[in-house]
C-alpha cells in the first residue's frame, strides 16, 4: 500500500513540475517575457520542443524560417530563452564587449574539470586562453605544417586504389568502384591530423580504413573502441537532450533505458571519454620518458620558457579532449560541404583549379602552405562554404548578467538565455544578397568582405571565438587544393532509378501520381552526351508530362509519367545507354 502511495506521489510531483509549475510561471511572468511571440505554443512551458527539433536535425533552419515568416526579430523559444534574428544581436550577444556569459548548457555537460570551451567564468577563461594562445599562434601552426602534409599524403595514398580504372570501349564500370564515402575518409584524415598536431600521435586509420582505436579507463583497463562512432554519437545524444537543462539528467537516464535509437547511441558513445583519456595518457608517458616533442600537449605542460605549468591531470585531460574533439569533426564537415558545392558548381571549380595551378610547380603533389595561404579565390570558396552550410548552425546560447543587458536596443532581464543561430546570421539577405546561392565571388572585393565579416561567425565571435580557427584554415587550404587538382577527378554519383509514388507521397511538396523517374546527373562542365536528346524525347512523348523537367544544370531532374513507368523507362534507358557508350559520366545504373 505504501508503495502505491509513493508511486502516486511521484507521478503527482512529476505532473506539477512538468505542467503546473510552468503554467503558473507563465501567468505570473516575473521577467516580462510574455510580451514576445512564442516560437511554438509549448515554448513558454518547456524546452522539450527544442529537443524534438534537434532530434529532427532541422532546429536552426526551422527557427530561422519562423523568424522570417513572422517578421519578428525576437522569439521566445523556451520558458527562459529568447532567440534573435538581427545582425546587431551578433555584436550584443557574442561581441568582445558583451556582458553575457556562456549559458548553463556548458555546466550541464561539463566534466570534473572545465576546458577552454566549456568554462563559464570569464576570469578562468582568460587564464586558459593565455595559457593556450601560444600553441595556436600562426607561427606555431606553420611550424606544424609538415604534420598536415604527412597526413594528406596518406589520404592520397588511401584514395588512389579506390579510383575507378579507365574503362575499355563498350564496358561498364564495376559498381564497387563507383563511389567512396568521402565524409568518412576526410573525417579519418582530420582525426589523424589533429591527433598528430596536438599529441604527436601517428595513428593508422587511413591505412586500415576504419576508426578502430584503443580506449583506456582511468584504472588502466584497455579495450577496443571506435573513435569516429563514439565521437559522433556522443555529440548527437548531447545535442538533442541538453536543451532542457533541468530535466537533462532525467532525459538522459530514460533514453538510456527505453528501447530506441538513442539507447544504442548512448551505448556506442560511452567509450568517447576513454578514447580521449588513452590519447592523453599515451602522450604523458612519452613526456615523462623525456621525449621532446613539438605539439599542443607540450604547451599544456610548459610555458614558452620551459617552466612547468603545474596543471592538474584532470585539466590536462579536459583540454586535450576538447582539442581533439573540436579539431576533427567540424573541419571534416566543412571540407565535405565545400567539395560538394564545388562539384555542383563547375564554373567555380574550374576557376579555383586555375588559380591553384598558376602557383603550383609540376612536382607539387601536396600544396606547400605558403603557396596557397594567400590565394583569394581559395579562401573565398572556403568562406562561402562555411557561410552557406556552417558546420555548427545552431545558436550558441549565452546568459545575460544578473543585472540584465541591452540587446538590439531592448533591455533583456538578468539570467535569461539568449542566442542567435549561425544559420540565421549567414542567410540574412541584407548582409548576403542571394543568401542561398553559392557565390564565392562575393568575398573577393575588399570592401564587401569588410562589410560582411562582422556577421560571419562559423567560429563564433568575440572573446569566446574558436581559438583553433587557424588550424582549421591551414588544414582546409592544404587538403582542398589536393581535392580539386587531384589527377583523379571527383564527380557526384548519378543514376537513373524508378520510384513508385503513392497517393500520399510527394516530391518538392507536390503530389505526384503514378511513377516517376529521377535522373541525378554528375556535375560536368557540359551536359553528358545524349542528355539533351533524352529531354527532347521526353518532351515529345505524348504520354509523359515534361513540365517537371528542371532546366538548371546540374541538378536533380524528375519526369513524372502519369500512365505508368514504361514510356519514360524506355527513354531513360536510351539515354543511359548513350552515356555508357560515351563514358562521360562517373556511374550508371539501370536498376529500377
Amino acid at each position: 500500500m505504501i508503495g502505491f502511495v509513493l508511486l502516486g506521489a511521484g507521478f503527482l510531483a512529476l505532473f506539477i513540475r512538468l505542467f503546473v509549475y510552468p503554467a503558473v510561471l507563465y501567468f505570473l511572468d516575473p521577467k516580462g517575457l510574455r510580451k514576445y511571440e512564442n516560437f511554438s505554443w509549448l515554448s513558454p512551458l518547456t524546452d522539450l520542443r527544442h529537443c524534438y527539433l534537434s532530434h529532427t536535425g532541422k532546429r536552426s533552419e526551422t527557427l530561422a524560417a519562423e523568424h522570417e515568416r513572422r517578421g519578428q526579430a525576437i522569439l521566445r523559444i523556451g520558458p527562459n530563452a529568447l532567440s534573435f534574428n538581427h545582425p546587431q544581436a551578433i555584436r550584443d550577444i557574442y561581441g568582445h564587449q558583451t556582458k553575457c556569459t556562456k549559458d548553463h548548457k556548458e555546466t550541464v555537460l561539463a566534466g570534473t574539470h572545465r576546458n577552454l570551451f566549456d568554462v563559464v567564468d570569464k576570469g578562468e577563461h582568460s587564464r586558459k586562453r593565455r595559457l593556450l594562445s601560444a600553441a595556436f599562434a600562426t607561427r606555431n601552426l606553420e611550424k606544424w605544417e609538415f604534420k598536415v602534409q604527412y597526413t594528406t599524403q596518406r589520404l592520397l595514398d588511401a584514395f588512389d586504389p579506390r579510383c575507378t580504372a579507365p574503362l575499355k570501349p563498350n564496358t561498364n564500370p564495376d559498381p564497387e568502384d563507383l563511389t567512396v564515402d568521402f565524409n568518412m575518409w576526410i573525417n579519418l584524415w582530420t582525426i589523424e591530423a589533429i591527433n598528430y598536431i596536438a599529441l604527436s600521435s601517428k595513428m593508422t586509420l587511413l591505412e586500415t580504413g576504419t576508426d578502430e582505436v584503443t580506449a583506456e579507463k582511468p584504472d588502466g583497463t584497455l579495450y577496443p573502441a571506435r573513435y569516429r562512432q563514439a565521437q559522433n554519437h556522443s555529440a548527437m545524444v548531447k545535442s538533442v537532450f541538453v536543451w532542457e537543462y533541468e530535466l537533462y539528467p532525467w532525459l538522459a537516464c530514460i533514453s538510456k533505458v527505453v528501447p530506441n535509437k538513442w539507447k544504442s547511441y548512448w551505448a556506442t558513445s560511452a567509450p568517447w571519454g576513454d578514447v580521449c583519456y588513452h590519447q592523453a595518457k599515451e602522450r604523458l608517458r612519452r613526456y615523462e620518458a623525456g621525449e621532446k616533442l613539438d605539439d599542443f600537449f607540450s604547451c599544456l605542460m610548459e610555458d614558452k620558457n620551459g617552466i612547468a605549468n603545474e596543471l592538474e591531470w584532470g585539466e590536462i585531460v579536459a583540454e586535450t579532449s576538447a582539442i581533439i574533439d573540436a579539431g576533427a569533426e567540424t573541419t571534416a564537415i566543412a571540407l565535405t560541404h565545400v567539395l560538394q558545392l564545388l562539384i555542383s558548381h563547375p564554373k567555380q571549380l574550374q576557376r579555383l583549379r586555375e588559380e591553384i595551378s598558376a602557383v603550383m610547380d609540376e612536382d607539387d603533389i601536396i600544396a606547400p602552405f605558403d603557396k596557397v595561404k594567400d590565394l583569394p579565390y581559395l579562401k573565398a570558396c572556403l568562406d562561402e562554404g562555411l557561410r552557406l552550410i556552417p558546420p555548427v548552425s545552431s545558436g550558441l546560447p549565452r546568459r545575460t548578467p544578473p543585472e540584465g543587458a541591452k540587446i538590439m536596443d531592448t533591455w533583456i532581464p538578468g539570467n535569461t538565455s539568449v542566442s542567435m543561430t549561425i544559420w540565421s546570421a549567414h542567410h540574412n539577405e541584407d548582409i548576403y544578397p542571394e543568401p542561398y546561392a553559392f557565390k564565392p565571388e562575393r568575398w573577393l572585393q575588399p570592401e564587401e568582405r569588410k562589410r560582411m565579416e562582422p556577421f560571419f561567425i562559423p567560429f563564433s565571435a568575440g572573446a569566446r571565438g574558436c581559438i583553433g580557427r587557424n588550424i582549421s584554415y591551414l588544414e582546409q587550404q592544404i587538403v582542398l587544393k589536393y581535392e580539386v587538382t587531384w589527377k583523379n577527378s571527383w564527380e557526384l554519383h548519378w543514376e537513373i532509378e524508378f520510384y513508385e509514388i503513392g497517393r500520399n507521397r510527394s516530391i518538392d511538396g507536390e503530389k505526384i501520381p503514378g511513377w516517376c523517374v529521377f535522373v541525378e546527373v554528375s556535375s560536368l562542365l557540359e551536359c553528358p552526351t545524349g542528355y539533351e536528346e533524352f529531354l527532347d524525347l521526353a518532351a515529345a512523348d505524348r504520354d509523359s508530362d515534361p513540365t517537371r523537367v528542371r532546366t538548371d544544370f546540374p541538378s536533380l531532374r524528375d519526369i513524372p509519367d502519369n500512365t505508368g513507368h514504361e514510356n519514360v523507362a524506355r527513354l531513360a534507358e536510351k539515354w543511359l545507354q548513350t552515356c555508357k557508350d560515351h563514358h562521360q559520366c562517373g556511374s550508371a545504373s539501370d536498376a529500377g
